[in-house]
This record gives structure tokens, C-alpha cells and sequence, in this order.
């Protein structure tokens, strides 16, 4: 698989950044489209829902990816972490990062970062677990 070392988390960043820089008068909370649900309430769809959404549905599948071990794992948890920086300095110094909308985004990246590192250290201790009672017995 060749996108182990590439964070899939900046495709939401990417497209958040497009938006905001290339399109500034449209708003996040602008109307897509609205469904009729079977209660009989209207549901409205907004870019952000669906950015925001498209980040979490990305998000188990980064902390699927931190299960694998060797160096790709390594440069991937890395590039998550440098992307999670980038965000936070974007969040703090740029205007049009100082929404709502980015907020959740660099938040989802921040459990991308924790969640990544904590299952890589999980499964290293558990290797070294095995691996010791597989010394003791020979």
C-alpha cells in the first residue's frame, strides 16, 4: 500500500484551505442540499458537515494504518504529527483558519497524532511482552 506514509488527514486540510482561500465569500454553513428525513424533519447539509465528516471517516483508518510496525509507521506518525503542527500554527495566524470548522479539523488531527502513537506503544509492549516470555522459556 503506498499511502502508509502519507497522512490521509491532509486531504481535509487541503480542501479546507482551497475553499478558504480561493473561494472567500462562500460560508461554511451555506445550504448543499436538504433531505427530508422518514420523522418528517428536514435535514440540511453543509460543507462543513461534509468536510468535517470526510475528516472523521478518515480518521479510523489513520489509526488503522498505526498498527503496522517498521519505519514507514514511523515517517507516517511523524508527517501526522508535522500536520498537526501546521494546523495549529495555521489555526492561531491566519484569519481565515479562525473558524469553527478548522478548529474540529486540527482537533481530529490531534487524536490522529495521540491515537497514533498510543497503539504504535501499546503493540511495541505488547511485542516485548511476547518476545520475553518466549526467551525464558528456551
Amino acid at each position: 500500500m503506498y499511502l502508509v506514509g502519507f497522512p490521509l488527514l491532509v486531504i481535509p486540510f487541503a480542501i479546507y484551505n482551497m475553499i478558504a482561500f480561493l473561494l472567500p465569500g462562500m460560508a461554511w454553513t451555506d445550504h448543499i442540499a436538504t433531505f427530508r428525513l422518514v420523522s418528517g424533519q428536514d435535514w440540511t447539509l453543509t460543507p462543513e458537515d461534509l468536510l468535517l465528516a470526510l475528516a472523521i471517516l478518515l480518521l479510523p483508518i489513520e489509526i488503522l494504518k498505526a498498527t503496522r510496525i517498521g519505519v514507514r509507521s514511523i515517517v507516517d506518525h511523524i508527517l501526522s504529527m508535522v500536520l498537526f503542527i501546521a494546523m495549529l500554527v495555521e489555526f492561531l495566524l491566519v484569519r481565515q483558519a479562525g473558524t469553527s470548522t478548522f478548529f474540529i479539523l486540527m482537533m481530529i488531527s490531534m487524536v490522529d497524532v495521540i491515537g497514533g502513537f498510543t497503539v504504535t506503544l501499546r503493540t511495541a509492549q505488547r511485542d516485548m511482552t511476547i518476545e520475553r516470555v518466549d526467551h525464558a522459556s528456551s
